[in-house]
């Protein structure tokens, strides 16, 4: 979790030092971290409300990288703040640690696709995004199974 962090904040700094900051409640591209389980995140919007967002998740078991096709809505009422909903896909490898727990199951890869439903808020006045969403997977290569637990709070930095 520290490597995670500490990663983040450098390329956080990268992006402060590199780039001018659209200070109102619309972004183009961020970067940062995700908490449950653990991941970097970069979300780049391709229109005005449709963004692709990538993920690469760091646990305890091995590594999962994410792909999301998110579709963005106002809501009403608040400034900065949106729903969105999309499809996606997952592909992760298990350590050691996860084959000497689960002996019975493919050791090497997990393929699966992906569901997301979430909150997204860009702060006005700062570089801050933030986001809450739930992540429902469904692995179908490797081991089959449902996942209903991935998700989380997101913190990005924009630009």
């Amino acid at each position: 979790m520290k490597k995670i962090i500490l990663t983040s904040l450098l390329i956080a700094g990268v992006f402060i030092i590199g780039n001018a900051q659209d200070m109102g409640t619309d972004y183009k591209t961020a970067v940062g971290v995700k908490f449950y389980p653990g991941a970097l995140t970069i979300k780049s919007f391709i229109q005005p409300n449709k963004a692709l967002e990538g993920l690469a998740y760091f646990y305890a078991d091995g590594f999962r990288a994410t792909g999301l096709y998110e579709i963005h809505r106002d809501i009403e009422g608040v400034q900065g703040l949106k729903w969105y909903v999309g499809p996606g896909a997952h592909v992760g490898v298990w350590n050691q640690s996860w084959q000497n727990k689960y002996p019975d199951r493919n050791p090497a890869v997990a393929i699966g696709i992906d569901g997301v439903l979430g909150l997204d808020y860009k702060i006005s006045g700062a570089p801050i995004n933030v986001s809450l969403d739930w992540q429902p997977s469904f692995t179908f290569v490797g081991y089959n199974y449902f996942e209903g637990g991935w998700g989380g709070l997101g913190i990005r930095y924009t630009f």
